[in-house]
């Protein structure tokens, strides 16, 4: 019943700020055009290393969708230091996980962490600038292609896109990872022993460094993170191993680093991860020995965590909502969809492919070529059935410049 009642206190604190940010991002997502992004992220000065992490650090994608999003605007005329920026800050952060942050580790913790993935992506962006301009083969490669069928979107069409991918979509893509960290977080909070992480919590730099360890191979989204955190503090480590945690989990994991090093190339992908690195430890021990220890004091807020406080109507309502829409997207994922196409089918078995974002941006890289009428994308198998009379190698190189393979 204490495992029950933690696990609803945190889906309460979480669900209206989540709901929220839903409804922003579906409308930044809809109202605010990728290609109109990638206009401005051209070369490698500080200018468009600033304008990247200024649209990152809002943006609410996670590590695995961000992934095929930076790639196209890379593509399209992203130089390499705007595109690392963008991979750095918008994985860490975005208008649902501050949201949700706020709620759950105060205000402090919701105002240093987009600050944080801001800083960082500077560092790391004008970092791989220096390099892009010092190397013979630094020149910007990216590619801006013209819109040839673009049509105006009427205002309607355009809030119902925001709509579905704010609260379809979106909850699609970080909400399996959303229901682990409150899971993994209502266990630690009942069933970890208070003093057990006092060895370690008790240096925090020690403890910054294992929880990087753990955290740069281990995937977890940015919302997802927060209540983990929570409970990891809660149980005695410092806010500023929160904070490594908080920033290091979302943006550093192996599939990055390793679609990073081939599109960008591996000295891009070794600045990316330094930069993370570099970037939460400072900032984890501004946490733990400049800035005021009140800020940070969130006992408060997790007390009620073991009463079964806080189930207020409002909160409930959302967390209600909230819930179905969790649990229709993980439904959606993993209940695959069978479609029988009529006319000539070619199956391809698509590698990189890690959320409904990544299946969507797929699904809208092959539909765009020639002679194909139908697609079905299933994430599940990594499989892309597609109907029509149409060419394979458009087909693959629709799919790479979406920032996939085609096995």
């Amino acid at each position: 019943m204490e495992l029950i009642n933690s696990l609803i206190f945190m889906l309460n604190e979480m669900s209206p700020y989540i709901l929220l940010g839903f409804l922003i991002a579906g409308l930044m997502h809809a109202f605010v055009g990728q290609r109109t992004m990638s206009r401005h992220l051209s070369g490698s000065g500080w200018r468009s290393v600033v304008k990247a992490a200024m649209v990152g650090v809002p943006l609410p994608l996670c590590s695995c969708g961000v992934l095929p999003t930076a790639i196209a605007m890379r593509r399209s005329g992203a130089s390499k230091a705007a595109s690392t920026s963008f991979l750095i800050a918008t994985p860490q952060t975005g208008v649902d996980s501050i949201a949700a942050t706020w709620s759950l580790l105060g205000p402090a913790f919701a105002v240093v962490r987009p600050v944080a993935a801001f800083a960082t992506s500077l560092l790391g962006g004008m970092a791989v600038g220096y390099d892009e301009r010092k190397s013979p083969a630094g020149s910007d490669s990216g590619r801006a292609d013209a819109c040839t069928n673009c049509r105006p979107v009427s205002f309607s069409r355009k809030c119902l896109d925001a709509l579905r991918y704010g609260f379809v979509d979106l909850v699609g893509s970080i909400g399996v990872w959303l229901v682990a960290g409150l899971l993994i977080a209502a266990v630690i909070a009942v069933y970890v022993p208070a003093d057990f992480f006092a060895a370690v919590g008790s240096t925090p730099i020690v403890s910054m460094v294992a929880v990087l360890l753990i955290a740069i191979p281990m995937y977890v989204c940015a919302t997802g993170s927060i209540p983990i955190a929570l409970s990891l503090v809660m149980k005695g480590l410092s806010p500023g191993t929160a904070l490594v945690l908080l920033m290091a989990g979302p943006a550093a994991n192996f599939a990055s680093f390793t679609l990073i090093s081939r599109e960008m190339g591996r000295r891009t992908a070794i600045i990316y991860l330094a930069s993370i690195v570099i970037g939460a430890i400072g900032f984890g021990l501004l946490i733990d020995y400049v800035l005021p220890a009140s800020w940070f004091a969130i006992g408060q807020n997790c007390a009620a965590c073991h009463h079964g406080t806080g189930f207020g109507l409002f909160p409930t309502e959302c967390s209600a909502i909230l819930s179905t829409l969790l649990i229709y997207s993980i439904a959606k994922r993993y209940i695959v969809k069978s479609k029988t196409f009529e006319n000539m089918t070619v199956k391809y078995t698509i590698k990189g492919m890690n959320c409904p974002h990544c299946q969507a941006a797929v699904a809208k890289a092959i539909s765009s070529v020639d002679g194909v009428t139908g697609v079905n994308v299933d994430l599940s198998t990594g499989v892309a059935e597609v109907e029509g009379a149409h060419d394979g190698d458009s087909v693959k190189k629709a799919v790479e410049a979406a920032g996939f393979n085609i096995a």
